[in-house]
């Protein structure tokens, strides 16, 4: 073989390459959740109101989901009070954030009992349907019914744990987005405070990826479902 069929052939294995890199970018681009931005729904240096909920199912009825059938975070949009399928939040740099967490999905005892713990929120504590604790015991929760998820950003040191439903329930939501005014649900509050410009992942671990080994896949790893980035701006 000639030495200009040699570069010939270099050149275009080099070609598919770079093909094959910006289509699997642009494809994860396309993919991406969107974001809901929390940086102009207040005044500058005024306490901001991030909501949230958790789904059991997170449906097909808006979003067009990838995976109707997989748990989910939902975020409110600020403005219209939409409840938007992503876990992608803009978040001001230190400021006060005041985060509501609807919980619509069912619970069960932790295998980790550390998750139960309330740590990195302002006063290291949270209000579950207005009552503070600091630890939520899986085995003896409110309603008996163990905990669904968990509030957690690593980077951060925050960790809430979010009490389940019954599932029994006539009112117990099906799938999402779920209506605070009408089925069942937990409600958790809790404060902290943003660091500096990052992006700070968050992301439930209580194993709940369905059909996954040990639960640790599926919803759980990808963005959009249980897993998401809190990005911070100036």
């Amino acid at each position: 073989m000639s030495r200009s069929w040699r570069i010939a052939i270099v050149l275009g294995l080099f070609a598919c390459a770079v093909v094959l890199v910006v289509f699997t970018a642009m494809a994860y681009i396309a993919t991406s959740p969107p974001t809901v931005s929390y940086l102009d729904s207040q005044p500058p240096g005024a306490t901001v109101h991030l909501v949230m909920q958790t789904d059991g199912v997170v449906g097909s009825a808006t979003g067009g989901a990838a995976h109707p059938t997989w748990v989910s975070y939902r975020i409110r949009t600020p403005k219209t009070h939409a409840w938007t399928h992503t876990t992608l939040v803009y978040l001001p740099a230190h400021s006060r954030i005041d985060v509501t967490i609807y919980q619509f999905d069912s619970g069960s005892p932790l295998r980790n009992q550390h998750f139960g713990m309330v740590t990195g929120t302002i006063g290291n504590d949270a209000k579950l349907n207005g009552k503070t604790f600091k630890v939520l015991n899986s085995y003896d929760t409110p309603n008996g019914q163990g905990v669904g998820h968990t509030f957690t950003v690593p980077s951060l040191g925050i960790n809430v744990p979010l009490e389940g439903n019954d599932t029994s329930k006539k009112t117990f939501c099906t799938y999402g987005p779920c209506d605070p005014a009408t089925q069942l649900h937990t409600k958790t509050t809790f404060a902290f405070t943003t660091p500096g410009v990052g992006n700070y992942r968050f992301q439930c671990f209580i194993p709940c990826g369905g059909g996954r080994y040990a639960g640790n896949g599926g919803a759980m790893q990808t963005l959009g479902y249980m897993g998401g980035f809190l990005e911070v701006r100036a």
